[in-house]
């Protein structure tokens, strides 16, 4: 049996939906600002594998690498994705819904994070790994 170390993880009050705000959401001068973070997926863009209201666990200084799902600083806002790499090199940040566009991003310093795993919003039993442990 495989013992997981637990983690503390700091909660920040969103003061406004302005980008300074949300810049604030990872870079809190009350955290060092290499500490995991949680966030909560809002809308739908990447169902079917993270539904409305799941929580995210963002590690920022996990290795942002091909396939994994990140949290990416794009055109002044978050954005939550799965990191692609293209055939000519360059990177996406691809929607698992269809119904949304891939965004081209100009190089991995637009990651601010990698999501560990997830929760349901009511359950505490119900956890995904997306990295290894």
């Amino acid at each position: 049996m495989q013992t997981r170390r637990s983690i503390n993880i700091p909660v920040v009050a969103a003061k406004s939906q302005s980008a300074t705000a949300q810049e604030n959401v990872m870079d809190d001068s009350n955290c060092s600002g290499k500490d995991p973070v949680a966030l909560m997926v809002m809308g739908d863009s990447m169902e079917p594998e993270f539904l409305d209201g799941e929580i995210l666990v963002i590690e920022p200084d996990y290795p942002a690498k091909d396939g994994l799902f990140v949290i990416g600083w794009l055109n002044e806002e978050y954005i939550f994705r799965q990191l692609k790499r293209e055939a000519h090199g360059g990177w996406l940040l691809h929607a698992l819904n269809p119904a949304y566009p891939d965004e081209p991003i100009s190089g991995l310093d637009a990651i601010r994070g990698t999501v560990t795993h997830k929760r349901q919003a009511r359950s505490r039993k119900s956890v995904k790994f997306y990295v290894e442990q």
